[in-house]
């Protein structure tokens, strides 16, 4: 049912319909107002932009973050860091530097305004919805649309409300709130819906606490998460010097929500997410006693001051347990001046703590891996298997005390039996009531005449974006892979130091498609002298946004994937470059199909026009399975086309 009264998530959807109906269900058009890119996703956004000869960004505001891929142990990185300030000069986009921070609590802090609409190349951007934003995580192609003055295309999700109640206790946080959404719903709880909190509780949480929560909105599957834009949020950006962007946007009594949820934060306790997904979620008393190598504290999924602040209160004049890496990661160089002129930056030192430079570094899997055979806990959104960077790796997710009890201690250890044992109260943390505002690594767009003699400057490992061509009227080729429920895009493109930096050079970033799953899979898909499919579980595609895990697959001959269930992003994302992706109308068919059986689609054009089912003939066993597409009519054009970039070219 429609919400009677508009909640905040109406209000932003309703205000920037170009359109569509907001039906659930019904695909809308949204105007929007930024975007949001980091240098992991950012380059083929920049050359998608090239490709569609674009004079200038038509957004409100257009941001460049390089966050992801610091470590520049050769030439790569470094040569993709001045390819995207080239690019940013060129298109009138604003640049952050290596080292001034994480692209989603920095947006925050610099260019985040209630009101507005945002799309971002990375599946967390809805951590901006804590100010009162609509902020979604897609695909690149779709932010280069977007930055080209496009408006954004999605299926109406329902609005999720989850009523918050009561106080969070002490040696509980914003971490704790979100695992026990996990703990309710697992990975796939919030597909197809907007999650929007409202109720008394909020009082209690800061906007920084409300970015934790709608940071990992994503790992629920969600679309977006949102929160008012209250005194809450008017306080933070009076601490960034930045009042004058506040706009109040709250929910108008009465609104009643597709859904409804309640959490009394008083009942919380301390949670954990067990290895190897953020939705494996159980209680850390229940885990205590597990041995752990390594701590690492930072991230997006808990970017906020009082995140590293009571971490450093707790370590303070302790020392951190010698078997144990205390890993801290500023999340920006703000963050970090105001830790070092509250003195916590010398306490994490004392401590122990090995301080990383500002950005997203050990949750990418760029530096900072785990010793193999040990348990690695992370304050990080994500710990999908092989992430970290070790390809046998053991991550546990959880909140900043439980890390830095656990970091003292050597084992998992629940913060307050810590507490009771040291007999220590919960910290009183004097944060400032000003932040470090330092916008000298932040480089504003060039004016428009100066823009246009810029050239883009492009290293050797940058290449042009792959020719795709049409989808045939007969699909026919083999299952090259079956795989199970939840697989990430990690697990389809990975990330890590080791294939991140061929992510502007989709040939070589082909070379590691399913490389944590099958390692022979790039090789046997080059073996092949047609297309050919995957075979998938529910929710396949989920995580990040990276749209390397549809363009690699897609250069290797991949036409076609059928699968119990889709996550949004991965879904679109398939579209934009020419992947058919089907479902199983009967999820028992799954099991009838093996690797290497031969599917077959016949007529695919007047097929696909003419509705969502369609069969799939196994010509290997010679029985048919019946299948769905949930495509649009545009998406359908796509997808026959061969992807987005050859409708786009057809039209000009």
């Amino acid at each position: 049912m429609e919400a009677v009264m508009p909640g905040v998530a109406h209000k932003l959807i309703q205000s920037h319909l170009v359109s569509g109906e907001m039906v659930p269900g019904a695909e809308i058009g949204l105007r929007i107002d930024q975007t949001l890119t980091q240098d992991a996703t950012g380059t083929l956004v920049m050359l998608e932009l090239e490709a569609m000869e674009l004079d200038r960004a038509r957004t409100q505001l257009s941001v460049q973050y390089v966050d992801h891929n610091l470590l520049q142990t050769d030439e790569k990185n470094a040569d993709d860091h001045r390819f995207l300030r080239s690019a940013c000069r060129r298109w009138g986009i604003w640049y952050s530097k290596a080292g001034n921070g994480v692209s989603h609590p920095t947006h925050m802090q610099r260019f985040g305004v209630p009101g507005t609409t945002m799309v971002g190349s990375d599946s967390h951007t809805p951590a901006a919805g804590s100010l009162g934003m609509l902020a979604i995580g897609v695909g690149g192609l779709e932010v280069a649309m977007a930055i080209a003055g496009q408006p954004l295309h999605l299926v109406m999700p329902e609005i999720w409300g989850v009523r918050l109640t009561g106080e969070l206790p002490h040696w509980v946080s914003a971490k704790d709130v979100i695992l026990e959404m996990l703990r309710r719903h697992g990975v796939s709880g919030g597909r197809g819906r907007i999650i929007e909190y409202h109720g008394p509780g909020l009082a209690g949480l800061t906007a920084m606490d409300r970015h934790v929560i709608a940071n990992m909105g994503a790992e629920l599957g969600a679309t977006t998460t949102v929160f008012p834009a209250d005194d809450a949020v008017r306080a933070f950006l009076r601490a960034q010097d930045r009042e004058d962007a506040f706009t109040e946007i709250v929910a108008d009594a009465g609104t009643t929500y597709d859904v409804d949820e309640e959490i009394d934060l008083s009942t919380l306790e301390p949670l954990i997410a067990r290895p190897s997904s953020p939705g494996n979620v159980v209680p850390v008393r229940e885990v205590v006693g597990e041995p752990i190598g390594q701590v690492v504290i930072g991230s997006s999924a808990n970017p906020g001051l009082r995140d590293f602040a009571v971490a450093a209160a707790m370590v303070k004049d302790r020392q951190t347990h010698s078997g144990v890496s205390f890993d801290v990661n500023p999340t920006s160089r703000e963050l970090l001046q105001d830790l070092t002129k509250m003195g916590a930056t010398f306490d994490l030192i004392s401590a122990g703590a090995r301080i990383h430079q500002s950005g997203c570094m050990g949750c990418i899997g760029m530096g900072q891996a785990p010793a193999s055979g040990s348990n690695s806990l992370r304050t990080m959104p994500r710990n999908f298997p092989g992430r970290s960077g070790a390809r046998e790796d053991s991550v546990w997710l959880c909140s900043p005390e439980t890390a830095a009890a656990s970091a003292l201690a050597g084992v998992i250890t629940d913060p307050r039996e810590w507490a009771a044992t040291e007999d220590v109260t919960y910290p009183v943390l004097d944060l400032p009531e000003r932040a470090s505002v330092n916008t000298a690594m932040l480089e504003p767009p060039l004016d428009a005449a100066e823009a246009a003699d810029v050239e883009l400057v492009k290293g050797p490992n940058i290449t042009a974006l792959p020719e795709f061509d049409p989808l045939p009227e007969r699909l026919e080729g083999p299952v090259l892979i079956k795989v199970g429920d939840d697989v990430s895009t990690d697990e389809i493109s990975p990330a890590g130091a080791r294939a991140l930096p061929f992510r502007s050079n989709i040939p070589a970033l082909a070379e590691f498609v399913f490389d944590q799953i099958d390692p022979d899979y790039t090789a046997r898909a080059r073996a092949q002298s047609g297309p050919h499919l995957v075979l998938a579980g529910d929710n396949y595609g989920q995580g990040s946004s990276r749209e390397h895990a549809a363009i690699a697959p897609r250069y290797l001959g991949l036409r076609a994937v059928v699968a119990k269930s889709f996550a949004r992003i991965h879904w679109q994302n398939l579209a934009n470059f020419g992947i058919l992706a089907l479902e199983l109308v009967d999820p028992a068919d799954y099991d009838r199909v093996e690797t290497d059986d031969v599917l077959a689609v016949e007529g695919l054009t007047t097929a696909l026009a003419a509705g969502p089912e369609l069969t799939v003939h196994n010509v290997t066993r010679d029985e048919d399975y019946p299948v769905r597409h949930r495509l649009s009519a545009r998406q359908v054009e796509m997808v026959v086309a061969g992807g987005l970039i050859p409708v786009l070219r057809a039209r000009t």
